[in-house]
């Protein structure tokens, strides 16, 4: 992880984000020598991943399964 001050990553944002898409390198933007703020690559989440809340979700019936005429009820 490099670091930069403020006025430097102000100055060469566009290269710095530039190294950030080729590289994957991760840079830490401080003030006065303190943190300040983290910059990452984005990494787009993955439509086929599996939900965390989701995936704990366990169906034991057939959701497309006809009902039977007890579970229709009575109509009218």
């Amino acid at each position: 992880m490099e670091k930069l001050n403020v006025h430097e990553a102000k100055t060469k944002l566009s290269a710095v984000l530039m190294e950030i898409e080729k590289t994957g390198k991760t840079f830490l933007i401080c003030r006065n020598g303190k943190p300040v703020a983290e910059m990452i690559p984005y990494k787009r989440p993955s439509r086929l991943a599996y939900h965390p809340t989701l995936s704990k979700i366990d169906i034991t019936y057939d959701p497309a399964e006809e009902l039977s005429e007890d579970e229709w009820g009575e109509v009218g």
